[in-house]
């Protein structure tokens, strides 16, 4: 999951008492690693050409689902990709635009690449390759990354890093806080609300979704999510977030602005 810097503590209180209880109930949360259901199909493509807001490009559901071409939506949003980051190297090697979008924006089932240092992007990737970096749970997006992680060049991966950490992060998540959200179902390994108006308690969970599901299907890369949250979580993580307390203190780390690269530590992107 991708979180703005008001939730990052929060959120990582509830998935620590998440994994408390995970080991009782032999396995994640669902909320927050959506895994495929079993017997899971993807729909079929009836050949329709997909359309996305501003953007003048039509691709099949087969196209966007194609792992050796990433569909770019909105060109001049980014610089040329490589062709590591376009088109992959067959036969292991997908290309990095599919999964994580033309720009790097990423989405609920993996990680956000824009303004990521290159140094951290090659080091995660050479962890996903030692197996230092692996899920707790079985998914297909991880599968995948480290697939590619081995057999991926230095290259590839320098160019892929370089690119991803030229382009400017952009907010693309809304915060909601609330006490209902919609009823969910996994889809493509994130979550998307069922069809109507039903509602159920968000009790200590964070529900992240689409605004709309199709675009973010179609790989657009301006696709944006909704994360609600429960009522008082923002105020709970910029309380934890300036705890002085260093057993807790996400800047000792991150550094005091949350941005700090120097220790091979993410940045915690803002919403």
């Amino acid at each position: 999951m991708r979180f703005p810097i008001a939730l990052w503590a929060f959120a990582m209180a509830l998935l620590t008492a998440a994994g408390a209880r995970a080991q009782i109930q032999e396995g994640p949360p669902a909320w927050a690693y959506p895994v495929n259901p079993p017997n899971f199909q993807r729909t079929p493509d009836d050949g329709t050409i997909r359309r996305v807001p501003d953007s003048v490009a039509g691709f099949t559901l087969t196209q966007v689902r194609d792992l050796f071409a990433a569909p770019d939506w909105h060109p001049d949003d980014h610089p040329p990709m490589p062709e590591i980051v376009a088109r992959g190297r067959k036969p292991e090697v997908f290309a990095c635009g599919v999964c994580h979008r033309a720009d790097g924006p990423g989405g609920p089932e993996n990680a956000s690449l824009f303004g990521l240092s290159a140094e951290y992007i090659i080091q995660q990737t050479a962890e996903f390759k030692t197996g230092l970096r692996t899920n707790s749970a079985p998914r297909v997006a991880t599968d995948l990354m480290i697939k590619l992680s081995k057999a991926v060049t230095d290259q590839d991966l320098g160019d892929a890093a370089a690119y991803f950490a030229s382009i400017k992060p952009r907010s693309n998540i809304a915060v909601v806080e609330t006490e209902l959200v919609p009823r969910t179902q996994v889809r493509d390994l994130f979550l998307a609300p069922l069809d109507g108006t039903e509602k159920e308690p968000i009790g200590q969970r964070i529900i992240e979704i689409p605004e709309n599901v199709e675009h973010f299907v179609s790989r657009d890369s301006r696709a944006r999510f909704i994360a609600y949250i429960p009522p008082g979580s923002i105020q709970k993580g910029r309380t934890l977030a300036a705890n002085s307390d260093p057993r807790v203190r996400c800047a000792v780390c991150h550094g005091a602005d949350l941005s700090n690269r120097v220790r091979g530590r993410a940045p915690i992107a803002n919403s």
